[in-house]
């Protein structure tokens, strides 16, 4: 009797456990983060998942659509919410600044640690530099339109937004670390640097309910 690709597999399925698309997705970002696009393979990855390496295919088309799936994520995961915040109405700009500041004190908002991961990723993969950039690109866009609309002139606009956008992407890159509560003591002294005004009491105040809210994710995290 002959046996199918599909019969001599059954056995190996039914000893090993299931798996979902969200399970294959959320270890390929984990490794992505802590050791690489190397390490994101189909063999490693159905081995810590305890499947045969067909379920993967159950899920993805190839390696390359799970790749696409992982862009998607991360654009979804670090570029809207600042994208949103930046258009949150606000009184002031100062205000406007703090709401951007959440994304930086929240990682359920932007996860600093993943895109870290992709911007190394693109420094190999031309199509995955493409995506960052254009990402990079929605950011400043949404950042200039905030400063633009609080007043400030379109050179005047486009340069801090940058200065707040690169400032902050950079002390990521540099894995420049500093506790919540230490930056949160910093907080008026860098939005009158990235706006030139003072914040006002009321905002630092509504401002440092966010960071305490976040602290206490935090401490439970770890």
């Amino acid at each position: 009797m002959v046996i199918t690709t599909a019969q001599s597999q059954a056995p190996e399925e039914n000893l090993q456990g299931r798996s979902t698309r969200e399970d294959w997705l959320k270890l390929a970002l984990q490794l992505l983060v802590k050791d690489g696009i190397d390490r994101v393979k189909v063999q490693i990855m159905a081995k810590q998942l305890n499947v045969s390496r067909s379920s993967f295919y159950w899920f993805f088309k190839n390696p390359q659509d799970l790749y696409g799936q992982m862009l998607d994520f991360w654009l979804t995961k670090n570029t809207g919410p600042i994208i949103q915040r930046a258009l949150r109405p606000a009184g002031s700009i100062s205000e406007a600044i703090l709401n951007v500041f959440e994304c930086w004190v929240n990682e359920d908002l932007f996860d600093p640690h993943l895109d870290v991961a992709v911007r190394l990723w693109a420094r190999r993969a031309p199509e995955v530099l493409k995506v960052v950039a254009g990402a990079d690109q929605q950011r400043l866009g949404a950042l200039t339109g905030m400063f633009a609309r609080h007043g400030f002139a379109e050179d005047d606009a486009i340069v801090r937004a940058r200065v707040l956008y690169f400032t902050q992407i950079g002390q990521y890159t540099l894995d420049f670390r500093e506790d919540i509560l230490t930056r949160f003591s910093r907080t008026r002294a860098y939005v009158l640097a990235f706006c030139g005004q003072e914040p006002d009491p009321k905002e630092l105040a509504s401002f440092e309910a966010v960071v305490m809210s976040a602290a206490r994710a935090e401490a439970e995290r770890d």
